[in-house]
């Protein structure tokens, strides 16, 4: 490929020195000046974070129970709410009139909410789910397409202390049934379909099997989101459409205030050497984390697009797609569709067209578009406009320097800072 085709051969590029002094964490000196005083008083380190950066209903006094090893509390004596975190404390900043979430759709129609738009979204499903006398303690297997109401849904649980699961769209019958009986889960949110690289499938159907296996007694109901309008099978003592959940207009929207420990989610691992393993994961301390490395690895900035391609139904889609963006008040991508339909360009069409700013995948995702581009010319990054981009990251196993050379020098045009999370190759929900 001649280099006038290239599109980042003409990239203008921050200097290095530059993106460091302006990093929200500027540089070795600022790093070791943390590092200090981690070193100093972890306690009093991790405390002062926590009330920098996460609201308080009820300020903790405690900050670290770790009486019972190896099962360690963090400011368990507080009481907060991961959605009043992600929302309406951002309402409260002036921040309402902010895109929060851009929406893809596999077949490339986009839409938008603002953090005042989803806010009231995840209002009027907490409203929904409390209707159906789901609360504080609740568990409930959230089984959706990679969408905007995928994340109303896990906020919506947040809001009202429900326990959420959210399992990974592509799984079968016999994974949900699994991860359903030994979750406990009362509720199932699902959708009559979901569209993954031009093809229909049916989540519905894949719901209704699981449930026939048995052992499922304390599901009372199944909300169903209309994604295609596909025909469903119907049970009308159990079954209930989203958009009628969603108009409920009794019942309390207040948040439910929990405890610092009190469970979030619980995300189950592949299952791939035995029965699936639930890790739960608490309140205020995962929270913490997620919105700290929001403004540490990712470098978040307000005028920020950031795209995390994970889906929500791996713990990076819970990270980095819902909770940690939405915790700092960033403006992230949702994408439903594969990089590779209908043609291997799709993920540098997105960038360009949505003029995505930080933008963190796989090695797995990257080595397979090295490959389509040596086929597909015209798929090749260097065909787009990618010159919105400021930030790479990489994250789920580690990455051959091939793979590297190339994410640096195509996508980034040999200008564009990286990270790497890296490692053993970890299942979902670890």
């Amino acid at each position: 490929m001649s280099s006038e085709t290239l599109l980042h051969e003409n990239r203008v590029f921050v200097p290095a020195e530059t993106f460091v002094a302006q990093a929200n964490l500027s540089g070795m000196a600022s790093y070791q000046t943390m590092c200090d005083e981690a070193t100093r008083d972890p306690l009093a380190f991790w405390a002062r974070l926590a009330r920098e950066n996460l609201h308080w209903h009820q300020p903790f006094t405690r900050i670290l129970d770790d009486s019972n090893p190896p099962f360690y509390k963090w400011f368990d004596d507080g009481q907060t709410n991961v959605a009043y975190n992600c929302l309406d404390r951002h309402l409260q900043s002036g921040l309402g009139r902010k895109t929060a979430l851009i929406f893809e759709s596999d077949d490339g129609e986009v839409s938008r909410v603002t953090y005042q738009e989803l806010h009231d979204l995840v209002l009027r499903c907490a409203r929904g789910l409390r209707s159906l006398d789901v609360g504080k303690g609740d568990r409930v297997v959230i089984y959706m397409p990679m969408s905007i109401e995928g994340a109303v849904a896990m906020l919506a649980c947040a809001r009202i202390g429900a326990t959420h699961s959210v399992v990974f769209g592509g799984f079968s019958a016999k994974s949900l049934h699994e991860r359903v009986v030994d979750l406990g889960a009362s509720l199932i949110m699902t959708a009559d379909e979901q569209k993954r690289g031009g093809k229909c499938l049916p989540l519905k159907s894949i719901v209704d099997e699981a449930l026939s296996m048995g052992q499922c007694e304390a599901v009372k109901q199944v909300v169903v989101y209309r994604r295609t309008g596909g025909q469903v099978n119907w049970m009308p003592s159990r079954d209930l459409w989203w958009h009628d959940m969603m108009v409920k207009e009794e019942g309390s929207s207040d948040p439910e205030w929990v405890e610092a420990e009190h469970p979030l989610f619980v995300l189950y691992t592949s299952g791939s050497t035995g029965k699936p393993k639930g890790v739960q994961h608490s309140t205020a301390g995962y929270l913490l984390w997620a919105a700290l490395t929001m403004q540490w690895s990712f470098d978040i900035k307000p005028q920020d697009v950031y795209w995390c391609t994970a889906d929500i139904g791996w713990i990076t889609g819970h990270t980095y797609v819902v909770y940690g963006p939405l915790a700092v008040g960033a403006t992230a991508l949702m994408f439903e569709g594969v990089p590779t339909w209908p043609h291997a360009g799709r993920f540098w069409e997105v960038i360009a067209r949505h003029r995505v700013s930080v933008f963190y995948t796989a090695p797995t995702a990257i080595r397979s578009l090295i490959k389509a581009a040596e086929v597909q010319p015209h798929s090749h990054p260097g065909r787009y406009d990618l010159s919105s981009l400021r930030l790479l990251g990489t994250v789920g196993e580690p990455i051959n320097p091939e793979a590297w050379i190339w994410y640096y020098t195509q996508v980034g045009g040999g200008g564009v800072p990286w990270w790497i999370r890296s490692g053993r190759r970890k299942p979902e929900g670890m």
